[in-house]
């Protein structure tokens, strides 16, 4: 049975908060509805954009001075892009990690120009944007850490009348002791050569994804940089009903408010542009040599499992959400390659293959997590056979 146990919790407490009316956050001050396209973060008004829209400031990219893209762009104007998109899929995520890590030891993995992450993906993605220097901090996430670790489980009543069945302070704890200043300092030097750093969230009341540039709040300057980052991490892993919602501070009409924001996953569980973006005019200004390469690490199974349901209320949501998201993950792949077929981009895929079959005991599993780690590494290190296109696209 491949059903996350975490999704089945966070299905769950979903129908609790249905029938009860509860878990709303007490002393909210929520956007309201007529700044959703206004509200910007304190001294930082590009911080983030709607993953459902092209980016008016990119697409600016196209039409200013070769000169002035060279000074903005300086690592990676006229050289060969690489891009990476790693998605959500909690526990599994120890396979996209031990891939990075196998690729690095065969000496071929690039530097990446772009990086997007989401959930999972989102909690790897500033250690693999900052390249193999990294990689021992990534194996330790993945393969050391449990749910305990992690999550902090709380009892039926408080989850019934809180916000989540757990409290993520320990994860919290775990990205302030990865993700220091000095890492930030780190995000934001490779930022100022042109590459980017982009984290997506679900913004909760507008129903809508976010995508979060880590780089420039990492170069804003701004002393709260570094909890707002670790803040836009947690809330692209955290998990409806099963994690608690992240409230982010923004201002709007000289006003200050709060957005809730949730797993990126909600929405989509892997991105790497907005389809609107007209990425290859923008690879045209760049002055890039070749054809980009893009690669997507899903961290999960592609293939359905065959498992007999009861016919109660709890399996058969639980099942169903899990069928939802991986569909939803397969759509998403669907999307990045026809977009990259349009936009003359390389496409290249991995994923867990079908036939590895060890099972987790509990939601992070740090013996089911390593075993997945090395099955990563060691199909990297050999040289991973990447998919040219989806499954039914050959």
């Amino acid at each position: 049975m491949r059903i996350k146990a975490i999704f089945f919790v966070s299905m769950i407490f979903s129908f609790i908060f249905l029938f009860c009316g509860c878990g709303t956050i007490p002393l909210r001050t929520p956007l309201p509805e007529q700044f959703g396209d206004t509200a910007r973060i304190k001294d930082i008004p590009r911080a983030r954009f709607w993953g459902d829209q092209s980016p008016p400031f990119l697409n600016a990219v196209i039409g200013q001075p070769r000169e002035k893209v060279m000074e903005k762009f300086p690592g990676i104007f006229g050289k060969e892009h690489h891009y990476l998109a790693l998605s959500g899929g909690g526990a599994n995520g120890a396979f996209g990690a031990g891939m990075m890590v196998g690729w690095s030891a065969t000496g071929t993995r690039p530097t990446f120009s772009l990086v997007t992450g989401i959930s999972t993906g989102a909690l790897m993605s500033t250690f693999v944007f900052l390249g193999t220097a990294y990689d021992q901090q990534l194996k330790e996430m993945y393969t050391t850490y449990s749910t305990k670790d992690l999550v902090i489980k709380r009892s039926i009543l408080d989850a019934i009348t809180g916000i989540s069945a757990t409290d993520t302070a320990p994860l919290r704890a775990m990205l302030a002791k990865y993700i220091n200043k000095e890492v930030m300092d780190e995000v934001a030097a490779e930022y100022k050569k042109g590459r980017r750093l982009y984290v997506g969230t679900t913004h909760l009341d507008a129903k809508r994804p976010v995508v979060w540039d880590i780089g420039i709040i990492a170069s804003s300057g701004r002393p709260e940089a570094l909890d707002l980052i670790h803040k836009i991490i947690l809330a692209s892993a955290s998990i409806p009903a099963a994690f608690p919602p992240v409230l982010i501070e923004v201002e709007a009409n000289g006003k200050t408010y709060d957005e809730m924001h949730v797993d990126g996953g909600t929405i989509s569980q892997v991105f790497l542009y907005p389809t609107g973006l007209r990425w290859k005019q923008i690879l045209t200004k760049f002055e890039v040599p070749g054809k980009p390469k893009a690669y997507v690490v899903r961290n999960s199974f592609l293939e359905p499992d065959w498992e007999t349901v009861k016919p109660k209320i709890l399996p058969i949501a639980g099942i169903s959400i899990n069928s939802l998201i991986r569909t939803q993950g397969i759509g998403d792949m669907y999307r990045i390659y026809l977009d990259c077929q349009r936009d003359g981009i390389d496409f290249n895929l991995a994923y867990i293959p079908e036939d590895f079959d060890v099972r987790p005991e509990e939601e992070f599993d740090p013996v089911y997590m390593s075993k997945l780690f090395d099955l990563g590494y060691n199909l990297a290190k050999d040289g991973y056979p990447w998919e040219k296109a989806p499954p039914g696209f050959e």
